[in-house]
């Protein structure tokens, strides 16, 4: 019985959207977290009398046929890389990108990861690192005698250095942005990975045409809308619910047939 099969395929697939938001709500205070959507698609169709055919010799064309389809499955789930809150912070080491960009760093293997969450610190050797110690690129080295770091929207790093009246410019922060941002590899840590669908990256100073600017003692928030996700929720839990009762109806139809044979 069909009803069966494409109703296995309609609750696993209503199963992987509510895995889907239960990662968005888990991730719902993550620095610079993008929210996941999912997008289904119908699966092949059984043609018993094809559209188009001849249905008769004189040249009459079946106007609609029949098609039975045979169920649903997942397209694809697509990353919303729409800005998040802004969250002051007061420490002048978090940075957010207001706009486009990612922040480059460099992670242990040498490859070069992106990340819009801008929670820096500063390393044993005045290096400013991720909160898992891998440096920013280019990498900014910040003297141990540095009383204050301050960050423009340019990117542009200043250090206020004892017995010095003006700022040391200890270098310039570059982001990179993306043709295709959702076609990034997410890789776990707040980091992202170039893939061929999202093409190369192009790498500027903040503020420059296409550049999102830099923010200096805010954080980026989570895009995820928990009213949202709430809502989203209770639907795939109403359709989840349907789905069970046309298996449940289907299993009586089989109990009725064996029954009467």
């Amino acid at each position: 019985m069909r009803s069966l099969n494409i109703a296995a395929t309609g609750m696993l697939a209503q199963q992987l959207y509510v895995d889907t938001i239960s990662q968005n709500l888990a991730n719902i205070n993550t620095t610079g977290y993008k929210k996941e959507r999912i997008e289904f698609q119908d699966l092949l169709y059984q043609n018993q009398k094809r559209v188009g055919a001849n249905s008769s010799d004189t040249g009459t064309i079946v106007p609609t046929g029949i098609q039975i389809g045979l169920g649903v499955k997942t397209g694809s789930i697509a990353r919303s890389h729409l800005q998040g809150n802004m969250q002051n912070t007061s420490n002048n080491l978090d940075l957010a990108v207001q706009g486009r960009g990612f922040f480059q760093i460099t992670q242990p293997s040498g490859d070069i990861a992106y990340t819009r969450s801008g929670a820096f610190q500063v390393s044993a050797d005045g290096e400013l690192v991720t909160a898992d110690g891998f440096l920013i690129e280019p990498a900014i080295t910040i003297p141990q005698n540095a009383t204050d770091i301050s960050i423009n929207q340019s990117g542009e790093v200043f250090a206020t250095i004892t017995g010095q009246i003006d700022p040391q410019n200890l270098g310039q922060l570059q982001i990179a942005v993306f043709v295709n941002e959702p076609g990034l590899q997410a890789i776990g840590n707040n980091l992202y990975l170039e893939t061929t669908a999202s093409g190369s990256p192009v790498t500027g100073n903040p503020g420059a045409d296409q550049f999102g600017t830099t923010l200096q003692g805010f954080l980026e928030s989570s895009n995820v809308d928990p009213v949202t996700e709430l809502t989203n929720l209770i639907k795939a839990q109403r359709v989840y619910e349907m789905i069970s009762k046309a298996i449940t109806k289907s299993d009586d139809m089989l109990q009725n047939l064996t029954q009467s044979v």
